[in-house]
């Protein structure tokens, strides 16, 4: 069936359509190209405009490009943008699909130079009514940017509640001359948010550059370092009661955390391991569990315990007094990671069905006096942030903020009872500890708001 370029002469809010063409610059039939249209769900202003965005070179299959959530992700991130047009190697199914990408070289530019020249005339003619004013093309063309040099999908399984997710490793771009490769969970539901984020080591000794991502060398998770963007800060929010940790310790009690949010588990092994709390982890999907504990390092233990479960229910049971399993019903840090999950409204934390007053006052209940509420936010605009921020003082005493500096998420830091500091916090075992697994920086920007 023909296209009609005319359905597209306005902008018709989350519209998303998809078709396929030949590729102009490969003679075969079977080279096919495949153009994705999408219309921003928000209302376009006055003068809406269009934007083109081609596929990097053999990441066609990557859900970020394949898929309209990521399409709607890539979107989103460009907030003067109506119609974003996507077009790439259309993918394909099946065993045979490539699962390595390897960043592009100069050759590959000069092939998205031609292929911009052959599809320009399709693109002016889906676009025409926005991308022409006065003659003159206004017809931004936007290149997607990230730190990954290399990649190759290690697996994927099917969560009853997460859905469709892979695991991957990754070699990232470093600042230091030393190479760095990572390995990371991601759901289709999301795939542009990187769900959990560790760094990896070869299991063998090998000279690093001899080893490449795809390659016969097996690397393992290093679960003793923190890398993805805001876990250290979350930590660095427990230099707020120090004090009272520290003094727990040397009484010969385990400080307890809640990990609201499981993922696979960087979080749980890091507080678990570099800072001796017993944790226990609340992850909905039980599948997300079997993933972290094959790939990520996540392990059993008499000081860990993992509810599968809804994580509101979870705590409100304990604030009722039921209590699962021997441990005590009180915690000293509840940390929570959840996302909002709905790609339409793009990437945003926490889901706000957590943070109602019923919940924040259930938590409050199952920590001790001098716990802490910790929480990941990636607010979509400032008015949900001052929300957030209200809903939090109506329940505990004082609030406190730690920017991560990446424009996108900040932590919250909730008390149960007014935080005092201690002139002996400088000989604080604890916090001496804590220095020396995290950034310090994070430890001294928490700002009382």
């Amino acid at each position: 069936m023909a296209m009609d370029a005319a359905m597209f002469e306005s902008i018709l809010p989350s519209r998303f359509i998809t078709f396929t063409i030949p590729n102009p610059l490969l003679s075969h039939h079977h080279h096919l190209l495949r153009v994705a249209v999408l219309d921003s769900p928000v209302q376009p202003n006055d003068s809406p405009r269009v934007a083109l965005m081609f596929v990097p070179k053999n990441r066609h299959h990557d859900w970020i490009f394949s898929t309209e959530s990521g399409h709607l992700q890539l979107l989103l991130s460009c907030p003067q943008i109506s119609r974003l047009i996507l077009i790439g190697e259309q993918p394909t199914d099946g065993p045979d699909s490539p699962t390595i990408y390897r960043r592009q070289n100069q050759n590959d530019n000069v092939y998205q130079k031609r292929l911009e020249e052959n599809v320009m005339p399709l693109v002016i003619a889906l676009s025409r009514n926005f991308c022409v004013k006065d003659g003159i093309l206004d017809l931004p063309i936007l290149n997607y940017e990230d730190d990954v040099i290399s990649s190759v999908v290690l697996d994927r399984f099917v969560g009853a509640f997460a859905g469709d997710m892979l695991v991957e490793d990754v070699e990232i771009e470093s600042e230091c001359e030393k190479r760095e490769f990572r390995r990371r969970l991601r759901f289709k539901r999301l795939p542009n948010l990187v769900q959990t984020e560790v760094r990896i080591v070869p299991e063998t000794e090998l000279s690093l550059d001899l080893i490449k991502i795809g390659g016969r060398v097996r690397f393992r998770p290093d679960i003793g370092v923190l890398v993805h963007v805001y876990l250290v800060p979350m930590v660095a929010s427990c230099t707020l009661i120090g004090s009272y940790l520290g003094e727990r310790i040397q009484s010969g009690f385990r400080p307890k955390a809640l990990c609201v949010g499981v993922g696979g588990g960087a979080l749980v092994s890091f507080l678990r391991t570099q800072l001796c709390f017993e944790v226990v982890g609340v992850e909905k999907d039980e599948e997300v569990l079997s993933v972290a504990r094959r790939y990520f390092g996540l392990e059993d233990g008499e000081d860990v315990w993992f509810h599968v479960g809804d994580a509101t229910e979870f705590i409100e049971k304990r604030a009722h007094g039921v209590n699962d399993g021997d441990l005590d019903a009180k915690f000293d840090v509840i940390m929570v990671d959840l996302d909002s999950g709905d790609a339409k409204s793009g990437i945003s934390a926490p889901p706000l069905e957590f943070v109602t007053r019923n919940v924040l006052l259930a938590a409050r209940l199952v920590l001790s006096d001098f716990g802490i509420f910790v929480i990941n936010v990636i607010p979509p605009n400032r008015s949900f942030y001052e929300t957030l921020i209200r809903e939090f003082r109506e329940v505990f005493s004082e609030l406190y903020e730690i920017d991560v500096g990446n424009r996108e998420n900040f932590v919250l830091i909730a008390t149960v009872l007014p935080i005092v500091s201690s002139a002996s916090d400088c000989e604080n075992p604890f916090l001496k500890k804590l220095r020396l697994v995290i950034s310090g920086a994070y430890m001294d920007s928490i700002n009382k708001i």
